[in-house]
């Protein structure tokens, strides 16, 4: 299998992928190849693709990243691509979701919608990329429910279950997270550019 780097040295997302991928490719973290440089794309789409770029260029290696968050409809799609540091310091998941729950204190439940987002891509050292979009529709608590999970899963639950994202079983969630979605759409095109590229 080939060897293909995952452009993040979040452990979570990191384990999380390498159960999507598993089979497909041979899933590594960054492992502190490299300092990632700091997300200043104005969408999900445009952050993965830079990573996965900057991820081929520090290791030579085929790369994938994504870029994901939460998008509030009352919010009108924040914290989106600022979700990771929406308290204002990158990765204080706990912070980030106290920030959002006080926000949308006032908002009432049938106005809570909201959408995890995942853009996935992949990026050649020969130059070619793509990258695709995942969805994962939902409401939002008041409370944060589960131990599961990162980021902002206590607090969505997906439509038509009863259960937050960090109240399901990792292959549960695997199977309807915005990140799963998102992977397994990329799997056929990052499968087929490997083969040509001869990887």
């Amino acid at each position: 299998m080939t060897t293909v780097v995952l452009a993040t040295a979040n452990r979570g997302k990191i384990a999380e992928l390498r159960r999507i991928l598993a089979g497909v490719v041979d899933l590594v973290g960054i492992d502190g190849a490299y300092e990632p440089g700091p997300e200043t794309g104005a969408t999900f789409a445009d952050n993965a693709l830079a990573k996965a770029r900057e991820a081929v260029r520090h290791t030579g290696l085929p790369a994938v990243a994504d870029d994901s968050g939460l998008a509030v409809d009352a919010l009108s799609g924040l914290p989106g691509v600022l979700s990771a540091r929406w308290a204002g310091r990158h990765g204080d998941d706990r912070a980030n979701m106290e920030l959002l729950l006080a926000q949308l204190a006032d908002v009432p439940d049938e106005r809570r919608g909201a959408a995890f987002v995942c853009a996935a891509a992949y990026a050649l050292p020969d130059g070619r990329s793509e990258v695709v979009l995942g969805e994962l529709r939902g409401t939002l608590l008041r409370e944060p429910r589960g131990t599961g999970g990162f980021g902002y899963d206590p607090v969505l639950v997906p439509h038509g279950m009863t259960v937050t994202t960090a109240e399901l079983d990792p292959e549960h969630k695997d199977a309807i997270s915005h990140r799963g979605r998102a992977f397994r759409l990329l799997v056929p095109a990052l499968s087929g550019a490997l083969a040509e590229a001869g990887l």
